[in-house]
């Protein structure tokens, strides 16, 4: 009887919540009203920010560096094919084009056009932004093509020949949808989307996978797996080699926690793997794990952290080994992996710092070699074949640099972009800070060599704190990919720029990561502020100069934080954010992340109220000045988190300015003029409060 009780009482709690919620009616994405007001606001903003002769500028140099004609590609392989999407004034939307590899490799590519973006939206009247593009092994000559109306996550699947550069008439093709789909073989498709009644989680997500053959309905499919509709979504992958064909079938019951099946001779055998494992790839017929916890395995005991290659059949009750590949420690902590059939590339970094190491077996023994690339900076594999991998690496004042390793792991520079802004009187500092539970926190601190420690510099500090996101150097000083605009945006006019390394990310591993779930995501805050009373410590900076900026959870992190501490910060930038943390389960892909946030219907709004922006705005305090972004296309973060709080602090007479995208989804833009403008207008914003 008495948890009935407390169950309605947190149900009326709830309906009262809303009831009071005056501002709600803007959640309705496309609703007249909401869109009326949110024109209303941009129009405000262009007049505010917009028409001031600094965002001309600053509009001029993000421009340019976005802009840049030599920018390093983001690059996939596909068999003996490089390909990229590449964007200038002709095509903004980018066209795709392929290279043959050993001619990129060399330096000197041959771009043919596979698909031209702005023809196709075009000729049918829609702005498509391209999502990706999935080929079946090994001719990689029958392609699926993903295309996103406005960049939302949810897109159009259509078949794809890139040798002929036209889609196949006939072929597989998918409507909207948030659809994932691998090749089975050029017959077959193993896929989930949206196949009608009941057949997305709550999250919004596919909750069935089947087997699709062409020439069929759809309505026709083979169903492999159909998970619960609380899940977070139903998944599927197939892998196939000389000596090996695996196809794996996921349930990812929350975010973080995922059951694994092989599908065998038509039926699902579950593997006994740990909930909250990552499968990585196949190596000669074994899977290649990392652990995100630590487990025990029949005989064997294994450690957070780790990678392993395992013996399917050994997690289906049969015979087989569990092999150690690598155990993480503070100085070895793997943040990513990628196989090919001549052996694992591991990403590891030490304090936020990349290195890249190759394992291969040589007569059943592995060897472990450190491939000689820069140091002090943010690695990634681009793409790879079994002959060649491309890895691209960067730091704060380094371009982006492509390099290619062989399979004797030598290794050659294949292109670097040229400098976006002059870094030669530039430094780069990293400090740690120390958080209200002693925890050390890392940081990097970017600014002139002659900066004078009297508390005046404008800064900047950009974080994340979610989601084992790791925030490495990187020339656009985030992880969004703005290739060296904030140089001479903010760094060559006297500006400091900070990145934090606080906890709820991947840092240092899984237990980082751990360590701000749900409960204890007061850990993230209390980080970041201690990294900014660090700064104003130090003299780099006082609170009048300080400014901070947080995109998606980052958004909800300098939400929690200008309610918890305007006393700490003269400006924010709330980017795409979350920001309603009692409705933000309700909302487009909400659902999905309450194992990193905790349910609001439940106890945990005990814990989730102390810190959720939107209900933590008090009417007699001062906030700091703040700019707020997102999208009307955001279909991952409602916009309504966004609306609803500038609204709510301009009803209170606080200093705010408002850009809603129509187009873009989470990233907000779709265009470089559409991203020039977005971080043009955020930095006049951060210049106006803070110099």
């Amino acid at each position: 009887m008495f948890k009935r009780l407390t169950y309605l009482l947190l149900i009326i709690t709830t309906a009262t919540a809303i009831a009071e919620d005056k501002y709600q009616w803007l959640e309705a994405v496309d609703g007249d009203k909401a869109l009326a007001w949110v024109k209303e606001q941009n129009d405000l903003t262009d007049k505010s920010l917009g028409n001031d002769t600094l965002y001309k500028e600053l509009y001029q140099d993000a421009l340019a560096a976005l802009g840049k004609q030599d920018k390093l590609p983001s690059i996939q392989v596909k068999g003996n094919w490089v390909y990229q999407l590449h964007k200038n004034k002709k095509n903004p939307r980018g066209v795709y084009q392929r290279s043959a590899i050993e001619a990129f490799k060399q330096g000197n590519p041959d771009w043919q056009t596979v698909l031209d973006i702005d023809k196709l939206s075009h000729v049918e009247e829609t702005k498509w932004v391209f999502k990706g593009m999935t080929c079946l092994s090994p001719k990689h000559d029958k392609c699926l093509v993903s295309l996103a109306p406005g960049g939302t996550d949810a897109h159009v699947l259509r078949e794809f020949d890139p040798n002929l550069g036209t889609f196949e008439e006939k072929g597989f093709y998918v409507p909207l949808a948030k659809t994932r789909a691998s090749w089975l073989d050029e017959d077959h498709l193993i896929i989930g989307t949206d196949f009608g009644k009941d057949s997305l989680t709550t999250s919004g997500y596919p909750r069935i996978q089947k087997i699709w053959r062409r020439d069929t309905e759809l309505s026709e499919a083979e169903t492999l797996l159909e998970v619960s509709k609380d899940s977070v979504s139903a998944g599927a992958i197939h892998y196939d080699g000389d000596n090996y064909d695996i196809s794996v079938l996921i349930d990812a019951t929350s975010f973080w926690k995922r059951t694994y099946y092989q599908w065998l001779e038509g039926d699902k055998v579950k593997l006994s793997l740990p909930e909250t494992a990552r499968l990585q790839g196949v190596y000669n017929g074994k899977l290649v794990i990392l652990l995100k916890s630590d487990w025990t395995y029949k005989s064997g005991i294994y450690k957070q952290g780790s990678m392993l290659l395992v013996d399917p059949a050994f997690l289906r009750g049969g015979k087989g080994e569990i092999e150690t590949l690598a155990e993480q420690s503070r100085n070895f902590i793997i943040e990513s992996v990628s196989v090919n059939d001549k052996g694992i590339y591991l990403v590891a970094m030490e304090d936020a710092k990349s290195s890249l190491y190759f394992y291969s077996q040589d007569k059943g023994v592995w060897n472990k070699q450190l491939v000689p690339l820069p140091e002090n900076g943010q690695i990634a594999i681009s793409g790879q074949n079994d002959d060649v991998t491309f890895v691209r690496y960067e730091n704060f004042l380094t371009p982006p640099t492509l390099f290619a390793i062989d399979s004797s792991l030598k290794v050659t520079k294949v292109m670097q972009q040229s400098a976006t802004f002059d870094s030669s009187d530039m430094i780069v500092k990293q400090y740690f800070a120390t958080s209200k539970d002693g925890t050390k926190v890392p940081y990097f601190a970017i600014m002139n060599k002659n900066t004078r420690l009297d508390g005046t510099n404008p800064t900047h500090i950009f974080s994340y704190g979610g989601f084992r996101s790791s925030m490495q150097p990187s020339y656009s000083g985030s992880y969004e990919d703005l290739n060296g605009a904030y140089g001479n945006m903010w760094l060559k006019r006297g500006g400091i720029y900070v990145l934090a390394n606080i906890r709820g990310g991947g840092e240092y591993g899984p237990a980082w990561h751990a360590a701000a779930l749900r409960e204890n995501r007061a850990r993230a805050f209390e980080d970041f502020e201690a990294v900014a009373e660090d700064l104003i410590k130090r003299k780099y900076t006082s609170s009048k100069h300080l400014g901070m900026e947080g995109r998606s959870n980052g958004g909800l992190l300098v939400g929690a934080v200008m309610t918890r501490r305007p006393d700490l910060f003269n400006a924010v930038v709330c980017g795409v954010p979350l920001l309603d943390m009692k409705r933000y389960h309700t909302l487009l892909a909400g659902a999905s992340w309450m194992a990193e946030y905790g349910n609001p219907d439940t106890a945990d709004w005990d814990f989730i109220k102390e810190y959720s922006p939107y209900q933590n705005v008090n009417s007699d305090t001062k906030y700091p000045a703040t700019f707020f972004f997102t999208s009307t296309r955001d279909d991952r973060v409602h916009p309504g988190h966004a609306r609803k709080m500038a609204a709510k602090l301009k009803s209170l007479g606080q200093t705010v300015e408002y850009y809603e995208n129509m187009e873009g989804g989470h990233k907000g833009s779709s265009t470089k003029e559409q991203m020039a403008k977005r971080i043009a207008l955020a930095f006049t914003h951060l210049w106006r409060q803070l110099n």
